[in-house]
Order: structure tokens, then sequence, then C-alpha cells
């Protein structure tokens, strides 16, 4: 493996490794790297190149290339910032599907995700998803209890009915806002998604008129999750895990 020096960073629990771009890697090495028993582990990886424009790009655990990463961002903004590469808190980050304002205040982070697009309600192995486009997909379904749903096994059997795939939330609405778990396209079941969480929010709020700003609860922590003009952001902690290299001789 060649050297490779990275910062492990986590925003609820989902974490990356964060390399300085720009950088290119094969699916394999992402696999091997991102790897929770023969490499560093992660849910992905992202690199952040500075330049005339901030731009993130990022890999899923399984090596294939994602459009778009809430938590990421989040943990891209707040790399840039501490580095000084940026002069102000708030700026704007180049991603896959184009740039994305950020503001980062300490170790909370508030990033625009995207505008939503809430689609039709589809029957997936008997049971109705809302369909969320938050830049990638995503199948939004509710369920009575959010722990009893075997998540890994369902999750990837929905893979199979949706071309190219799909990340897959199940939620319940409760009294604090909106529980979920999340079966992410190319990692499994991961402590948490911002894309995600704003397609929950997005589906609560079409389906059982819940309103916005919304406190949503993944398996790793609380978000908030705002729709401003049919734009969805994300506010929420963001944390170093450590540093370290690989590789080299």
């Amino acid at each position: 493996m060649r050297s490779i020096q990275f910062v492990k960073m986590q925003g609820l629990g989902n974490d990356f490794i964060v390399v300085e771009g720009p950088a290119v890697f094969t699916a394999g090495e992402v696999a091997e790297l991102c790897d929770r028993r023969r490499g560093i582990g992660a849910d992905g990886i992202l690199a952040v190149t500075r330049g005339e424009s901030l731009v993130m790009e990022y890999w899923n655990a399984d090596g294939s290339a994602a459009e778009m990463c809430g938590n990421g961002l989040r943990c891209v903004a707040r790399y840039a910032y501490d580095r000084g590469w940026v002069k102000d808190s708030g700026f704007t980050v180049m991603t896959p599907i184009g740039p994305r304002t950020v503001r980062v205040e300490t170790d909370v982070v508030e990033a625009e995700l995207g505008p939503l697009r809430v689609g039709d309600v589809v029957v997936l192995e008997g049971r109705r998803y809302t369909m969320v486009d938050v830049g990638n997909p995503h199948a939004v379904t509710f369920v009575d209890d959010v722990e009893g749903i075997d998540v890994e096994r369902i999750g990837n059997v929905i893979q199979g009915h949706v071309p190219g795939g799909v990340n897959v939330e199940y939620a319940k609405i409760t009294a604090e806002g909106v529980g979920m778990r999340v079966w992410e396209r190319g990692v499994g079941e991961t402590l948490a998604c911002g894309t995600g969480m704003a397609a929950v929010a997005a589906a609560a709020q079409r389906q059982h008129g819940v309103d916005v700003p919304l406190t949503v609860v993944a398996r790793g922590g609380a978000a908030t999750i705002d729709i401003r003009a049919g734009v969805a952001w994300m506010r929420g902690p963001v944390a170093y895990s450590f540093t370290g290299s690989v590789g080299g001789p």
C-alpha cells in the first residue's frame, strides 16, 4: 500500500478517512483502507483539495464514488476551517453535485445539503417507501419500531428493486422529533447519514405534517434538519478521532 497521511473524523458516528487532495484511489484501495479489521476503518474516504475553490470528493467504503455525503461535507468544512484554508467561518465547498454553503461554529457545523425532491410512494417487499432525492437517492419508510427492523438484511434486499441502488431509511415519529436507522448504499448500516436525515425530515413533513426545523435522531446522535425554500440544511456536531499514516516502507 502506498503511503497516505490521514485524519480520521466523524459526524454523529458516521466516520471518514480524510486526506488532502488532489487524490485518486482505486476501488480496491478504498475498500482496503476502510476495512475495519485490516485497514483504518471507515464508512468512506474524503479528499479535500484547496485552491481557487475548496473541493470535496467522496468514496463509499466499497470503493464506489458517491454524489453527496452530508456528514462528510460537514467534516470537510471543519477540516478546512481549522487549517486556515478559508478566512471566514461561512464559506462554499464544491461537491460532485455543485457548490454547497457551510458554516463552522467550533465543533458544530451547519451545511446546505441541497434541494429536496420528494417523489412517489412505492411498495417494495410489502412496505411503502417514499422516494426522496437529496442529490443522492433515498427510500424512506415509517415503522412502529425502528429497533425491531433487520436493517442490514432488508436494506440490502431493497437495492435489487432500485436501479443504481438507494439509501434506505426506517423512521418513527416521536415526541422529540423523528428517530431513524439507515442502510447506506455502498456501506451497509451506518450510525448516521446526513442526507438520509434530511430525506426522513422531508418525508415526515409530507406524510405526517411534521414542522421543521426538526430534530432527527440516528443511532450515532441527533442533528437539526431545516428545509428553507425547498433546500435542506443540517446542523450538528463534528469531531476528530485521530491522525495517522499508512503504507510506505
